[in-house]
């Protein structure tokens, strides 16, 4: 091969790489910002002022309107705080969300 045609297989080879970093370097941006916001869609359980009411196991001998709490806050964590009622609390606490 002459010495010009190898230089232009060098810099098509060159450009190739660096076409190919950066798809990949956009792939992965757009990946990640899809999976961040369908996670947040997922992960949220509770809302502050909806009622939850802990299990029955939590609370025993207590009927459903004694076990009942609006929702004060959600943390980061995806716990939460309750109005009236002290400490944080985890979904598995609460009987299942029952939409109506």
């Amino acid at each position: 091969m002459k010495k010009q045609t190898k230089r232009l297989m060098g810099m098509l080879a060159l450009a190739a790489g660096g076409l190919g970093a950066a798809g990949a370097v956009l792939i992965r941006k757009r990946g990640q910002r899809m999976k961040a916001g369908a996670e947040r869609a997922v992960d949220v359980w509770a809302r502050p002022g909806m009622s939850v009411t802990f299990r029955a196991e939590v609370m025993p001998g207590r009927e459903r309107s004694e076990r009942t709490f609006q929702i004060e806050e959600v943390l980061p964590s995806g716990r939460v705080t309750l109005q009236n009622f002290t400490g944080e609390h985890a979904e598995k606490e609460f009987e299942p969300v029952r939409f109506k």
